[in-house]
């Protein structure tokens, strides 16, 4: 019997019974272990009342606990990374090991004291920077996630992300590029996988507040990974399990655009339960990333709830039960272009159409997102553990057009069309896997199955007069007004018009296009991976079998491979990866794009491209990683990667008219070389800092293969992506103030400095006239034969958006420079105009300005100096120094769109 909405929302009802039924602790998720054990005196005797400590020096994560009557302690949920522990009572020697969780499957151990003096201080060396993974990737705990000033509150993990893992190209609106890739990025979130868009214009993300550790995962994907794996995002969600004091925060922020933000939290729990809910708002005037410095028409608001359940029934069965709602509601930023807008507004099919102001145009959507994903745990025995998890998650997504369908019209290049939609992706599927681990082995085995539901609505109306014009004058311009070629008298009839558009246009009078897609995406995944450690070398072995059947069929076995070896003696550690995975497309819009060019009215709107096929095929990237890490003393450590991935049937974006309605599209292949390097400072007297930076390429090679029209690789021959940037460079310093003024400690204060050389910028006009069949510049040239711009394509605004002068003149939002400037004479403080005839589309594109961008935050912790209860205050700055920057112009993706302003923000919360 097929799967249908009924059954996922009677699954949905069906979970959330279970969940009230089933209130309480759980073993932790898959992306988490167990770490237990006891304490003696080394006769036998047990030690109670030790503290014991665990400590991450390069994440920053830091837990203790104390052993009970028995000598026993238990720390849960702790993410896999290696770590320094501590432990120290009243009476013996002070005791440390390292230890390392790596596995679902519980680590347990005998710690013996000898007798002599108590010590409290955990202590780091060399050693504990190091880690012998052969796959190069960044660890961020949530005490560093509290103090790193965040651009976008809206988008906070892909904010986290770009700030701290290197590799990242960031973009408007909370996009991240990750590894020269477009977002092709996988979330797993307590063992539960998403690969598709979770940018605020496509879904609404986890809130950050829910996280208690994050592992960025740049090298190569190990075998559980599959589909969206240039960056494996790893989250350990916060949990209540052992919270026997009921713990939490409520929080209020208020800061620059009216942005107003309240978040409450707790945790509680007992030795065989535990729950952690969050629940925060977000309302601002400033929801996107607007096409304008100045700020109008990008109001929005979001809600988030997320509860984390755990329970355990034995000392083998357990449940863990991850529950999320999100809803955010914002408005399409305007351009001056979209304000008092002038379309027909009598007589439209006549000779004289009468044009008048229509109003500003007024785009919003609406998005609601909601997730639900058990876990049941078994522990088989000492080294095997079990897991199974179900979910099922759903992403409804409205596009609202403006009341008046023909405020929409958009400047030429850009909008010819009110669009409407409403789209829904709903995953269901299972998850179930096998650890085992003992000796040098450390083994998982498991199969992943998921059924997408899409249903994709789309409304569409031309809405600009001269789009599918009936007439053109003498001089072949369209014309407004006629109903039909035969109408046109003393003008002359258009050869390109197109009668299949004729009903749909709403400026003559006509009606809406419908259009409605419905497709099934499954796949079924196998993997097999195991951990072998040898001495100083490390083996990571896996292999994986996809499935995947949507609007096409593939079939992938991939190798996974990876080794690494530590010097000890200069606390080095060498390694090398490879990874073949199935690259399968993106589900927005799938549809849209994959059969959009086969419908007659829909294949001039989406541009399609003769010769392409429309439905998209999965492809395959082979990558190969080498890197080393280094560790200098017991205060520094670098890490550094250099990748070199080749994707046959890479995948990009397309762009329907100015709005979000984005779609996939595939091209022949890409190659993507880059390097990626990291340092940190982890503590030095009060002070801990990083540095991250990369170059990463993005070469895309002609032709399209697949979805529906790209405006980009024409000529054939290979460009640069618009997300392909050269350099970009993150160094965030915090400083922890030693000082007291009685009982009040001074604050601690943190500087985050992003530098970014600038995005492709292909709409960029340029001037080469040598012949350069990958150029995309013209050869105009002024009467007296001066190489000249031709701007002629461009509205005043969009001049003004890139910052466009001539001769020492600026555009202006509503006067443009001539349509015809020389050369010499052209210029921007916005873009990277090339050189005269030095442009090229691989070698030497157009590029968005250099820009630096400084953000600070300040904060106390205990302002009173609480012991049970504690009140902070935060205060913070993005773009301290104002930079009036862009990230992106008339972009094939996204658009138009300036970095924040300078944003002060202050933030209070009481802590209990």
């Amino acid at each position: 019997m097929p799967f249908t909405r009924g059954h996922v929302f009677r699954l949905f009802a069906f979970l959330l019974l279970f969940c009230a039924a089933s209130f309480a602790f759980a073993e932790p998720g898959a992306n988490s272990g167990t770490l237990s054990g006891t304490v003696d005196d080394g006769t036998g005797a047990v030690v109670p009342g030790a503290k014991v400590t665990i400590q991450n020096p390069v994440s920053g994560y830091t837990r203790t606990t104390v052993t009970d009557a028995t000598g026993h302690y238990l720390f849960a949920n702790v993410p896999f990374n290696p770590y320094h522990m501590t432990i120290a009572a009243q009476g013996f020697d002070p005791y440390t090991r390292d230890v390392e969780v790596r596995s679902a499957v519980a680590m347990t151990l005998t710690d013996s004291l000898k007798i002599g003096t108590t010590a409290e201080t955990v202590t780091v060396n060399s050693g504990d920077l190091l880690e012998t993974d052969s796959n190069f990737h960044t660890d961020i705990d949530r005490e560093l996630m509290e103090k790193i000033p965040l651009a976008s509150q809206s988008s906070g993990l892909s904010s986290l992300v770009t700030q701290t893992s290197p590799g990242v190209a960031t973009d408007s609106n909370g996009q991240m590029h990750g590894l020269g890739d477009h977002a092709s990025n996988t979330f797993s979130i307590d063992g539960q996988n998403n690969s598709d868009q979770t940018s605020k214009t496509f879904s609404n993300q986890l809130p950050s507040n829910s996280v208690q550790s994050m592992e960025v995962i740049s090298g190569a994907p190990p075998a559980e990974f599959g589909g969206k794996t240039s960056l494996v995002i790893q989250i350990t969600t916060r949990s209540g399990q052992g919270v026997t004091k009921p713990t939490g925060s409520v929080t209020t922020s208020y800061g620059s655009f009216g942005s107003a933000t309240g978040a409450v939290d707790l945790s509680y729990g007992g030795k065989t339960w535990g729950n952690f809910i969050e629940i925060d708002g977000l309302n601002t005037g400033r929801f996107l990333d607007p096409p304008e410095f100045r700020i109008f028409h990008a109001k929005g608001n979001e809600e988030n709830v997320f509860d984390r359940v755990d329970r355990q029934f034995t000392e083998k069965d357990s449940v863990h039960l991850d529950l999320n709602y999100s809803r955010s509601w914002f408005q399409t930023p305007n351009t001056y272009d979209s304000l008092n807008v002038q379309n027909v507004v009598s007589g439209g099919a006549s000779s004289s159409p009468v044009f008048g102001n229509v109003g500003d145009a007024d785009q919003r959507s609406q998005i609601g997102t909601f997730n639900i994903a058990p876990t049941y745990t078994r522990v088989i025995n000492d080294q095997t553990v079990f897991n199974f998890g179900p979910y099922v998650r759903r992403d409804a997504y409205h596009y609202y057009p403006s009341n008046n369908f023909l405020a929409d019209r958009g400047p030429a290049n850009l909008q010819t069309s009110s669009i409407g939609q409403f789209r829904t992706l709903t995953d269901a599927g299972a998850r179930a896997d096998v650890s085992y681990a003992k000796g040098i082995h450390n083994i998982k085995v498991g199969v992943v199955y998921s059924q997408t539901f899409l249903n994709e609505n789309d409304t569409l109306g031309v809405v600009d007069p001269t789009y599918n014009s009936p007439c053109v004058d003498v001089n072949g311009n369209s014309l407004a007004g006629y109903a039909n070629p035969q109408a046109c008298g003393e003008n002359r009839a258009n050869p390109n018009y197109l009668e299949v558009l004729a009903p749909y246009d709403l400026t003559r009078a006509g009606g809406l296009f419908d259009f409605a897609g419905h497709t099934d995406v499954k796949e079924l995944a196998l993997y097999a991976q195991d951990q072998i450690t040898v001495k100083n070398w490390l083996f990571n072995v896996g292999i994986r079998g996809d499935l995947y059947n949507g609007l096409t069929v593939a079939r992938q076995v991939e190798p996974r491979l990876g080794a690494s070896y530590k010097i000890k003696q200069t606390n080095t550690v060498l390694r090398v990866s490879y990874a073949r995975t199935l690259e399968t497309p993106f589900n927005e819009n799938l549809i849209l794009s994959s059969t959009g060019c086969t419908n007659a009215v829909l294949n001039p709107l989406l541009a399609c491209s003769p010769g392409v096929a429309g439905t998209l095929e999965p492809g395959f990237r082979n990558e190969f990683h080498a890197g080393l890490q280094q560790a200098f003393g017991k205060n520094f450590v670098f890490s550094g990667d250099y990748i070199w991935k080749y994707t046959h049937n890479a995948f990009d974006f397309s762009v329907l008219g100015n709005t979000p309605i984005t779609f996939p599209i595939d091209w022949h292949n890409s190659k993507v070389p880059g390097i990626a390097l990291r340092a940190e400072v982890p503590s030095f007297h009060n002070i801990s800092a990083y540095v991250i930076m990369s170059s990463v390429a993005a070469r895309i090679f002609p032709p399209q293969t697949g979805g529906a029209g790209a405006t980009v690789g024409s000529s054939g021959l290979p460009f640069r992506i618009d997300h392909d940037e050269k350099f970009n460079e993150t160094t965030h310093v915090q400083y922890q103030t030693p000082f007291k003024i009685g009982n009040w400690t001074a604050p601690w204060v943190a500087l985050n400095w992003r530098f970014d050389s600038g995005l492709v910028a292909g709409s960029v006009p340029c001037y080469n006239d040598t012949g350069d069949p990958n150029s995309s510049c013209g050869a105009a040239t002024l009467p007296d034969g001066t190489p000249a711009i031709d701007l002629s394509g461009f509205t005043a605004d969009q001049e003004f958006q890139a910052g466009f002068t001539c001769d020492g003149v600026k555009a202006t939002p509503t006067m443009a420079l001539p349509s015809l400037c020389a050369a010499s004479q052209f210029t921007s403080s916005l873009v990277k105009i090339p050189a005269i005839n030095t442009e090229n589309n691989d070698k030497n594109p157009p590029r968005i300005a250099p820009r630096s961008l400084f953000d600070a935050s300040i904060g106390q912790d205990n302002l009173f100096h609480g012991d049970k209860t504690k009140w902070s205050l935060r205060l913070t700055a993005v773009n301290i120094t104002n930079k009036y920057a862009l990230y992106n112009f008339l972009s094939t993706f996204s658009g138009t769109h300036y970095v924040a302003p300078r944003a002060l923000t202050a933030e209070i919360g009481f802590h209990f």
